[in-house]
């Protein structure tokens, strides 16, 4: 969530940003600013505790009619210090719950726009493969017999798939390639749970803006299947104070991930690109606030790392502040180029939330004199699916085969092609 009195301070600021993210969250913001504006004073509160103390002491020293009567007065004061506690408390809490349906602030550096076509290319890295007649990864796949989505469809619906055999094998010859690339950067692996409480899903960011459309949500538990496992991780240090050495805090992670992919049919929607299942490999920080763009850096780098030892062609996006995520302050993404397509697609993504997660979650670091909130980054290592899908589009082979990146070989026990069993 934002910083309440930030926005008090600085309402200009908060405009400037509400609109350059498109404009959607300009009324929460306006909103927000004349709540606030109504809330009751807490001077009078103030006074009147000051009163009641002053008269709560005086009392012993009194008797009969006199001590009578300032007992009913006070009476009549704490009941009014009552009646003041609850219009405060209830007008802070209405301001939280506006305060979490603004986003974060983008950093000065993120390109203004609307949509995609204002997102701003880095860089590209890596040559396209020759192919006379590319074909896509999920005609090549079902014709080797390594995903299946009819059967998955026939068994829980649309949007689901089957990992077979070679593709189930380079899954996990892609977690281990991740874990030799990333773990020895500082990181921890870890397993998190997949459903997680309502309030730290809110907690997250990803709730507001739309999000709650995309989750699966069981109200009977009021819990959520987390649909990138970020979601899971931050809340695990919840209302926890680092040491200035124990940052950067950082963790690999594996797990399964849902996503009702609202809005996008028609888009992607055959295969295993735009699913409501999927695994997926995170990188995840707590870090100091003032090293949270140079650790931002760091994860793009593990990322673009992870990339070009698949040695296939990709590029670094910088998204616009009309793509940006409700929590995110920045946000890279990497596309790889599917030449089965003739297009790039998305296929990793890394962000910094800054402190909008960490406010809400309370985890902070203790300084010399003070606490301060910690800084939070995010970064995909490997979305399974995409990555399986780039892999077999970029290393087709005429014969219908498909050759195994050289980095993943040692992993498979030397095996070279995916070839369809004679």
């Amino acid at each position: 969530m934002i910083d309440v009195k930030d926005l008090q301070k600085n309402p200009d600021t908060y405009r400037r940003a509400a609109k350059n993210r498109g404009g959607f969250a300009l009324q929460q913001v306006e909103a927000a600013l004349k709540k606030l504006a109504s809330v009751p004073n807490r001077k009078p509160l103030e006074q009147k505790q000051a009163l009641l103390n002053a008269g709560s002491k005086l009392i012993p020293t009194l008797k009969g009619q006199e001590r009578a009567q300032k007992v009913q007065e006070l009476r009549v004061v704490s009941n009014e210090i009552k009646e003041l506690k609850t219009q405060i408390v209830s007008a802070e809490t209405a301001d939280a719950m506006i305060a979490l349906q603004i986003p974060n602030l983008p950093k000065d550096d993120v390109p203004i726009g609307k949509d995609a076509s204002d997102n701003k290319t880095i860089r590209e890295q890596g040559k396209k493969p020759k192919l006379k007649l590319p074909k896509d990864y999920l005609t090549i796949a079902e014709k080797l017999g390594i995903i299946d989505v009819e059967r998955a469809a026939k068994v829980s619906g649309s949007r689901f798939g089957y990992l077979i055999g070679a593709a189930a094998e380079l899954e996990f010859a892609l977690i281990h390639y991740a874990q030799d690339i990333v773990l020895p950067e500082r990181f921890t692996m870890i397993v998190p749970p997949v459903l997680i409480k309502a309030d730290n899903m809110q907690a997250m960011g990803y709730l507001a803006g739309g999000g709650e459309r995309e989750t699966y949500h069981f109200e009977k538990d009021d819990l959520y299947l987390v649909g990138t496992s970020e979601q899971s991780i931050g809340p695990m240090h919840r209302d926890e104070t680092f040491s200035e050495s124990d940052l950067p805090k950082r963790y690999l992670s594996f797990s399964t991930c849902f996503r009702r992919e609202a809005g996008s049919y028609g888009k992607d929607t055959k295969g295993i690109l735009r699913v409501h299942q999927f695994d997926k490999l995170e990188m995840f920080s707590f870090t100091l606030p003032e090293k949270s763009d140079q650790e931002h850096e760091f994860f793009l780098t593990l990322q673009e790392r992870l990339w070009q030892g698949l040695e296939i062609p990709y590029r670094v996006v910088k998204l616009c502040t009309g793509e940006l995520g409700f929590p995110s302050a920045r946000t890279y993404d990497i596309d790889a180029w599917m030449p089965g397509q003739g297009r790039y697609f998305e296929v990793a993504s890394t962000s910094t939330t800054t402190d909008y997660q960490s406010r809400d979650l309370n985890i902070k670091v203790q300084r010399e004199d003070k606490k301060e909130l910690v800084h939070m980054l995010n970064g995909t290592a490997f979305a399974i699916g995409r990555t399986l899908a780039a892999i077999i589009e970029n290393y087709q082979q005429a014969d219908g085969s498909v050759a195994i990146p050289k980095v993943l070989q040692p992993y498979l026990n030397g095996q070279k092609t995916i070839s369809k069993p004679q």
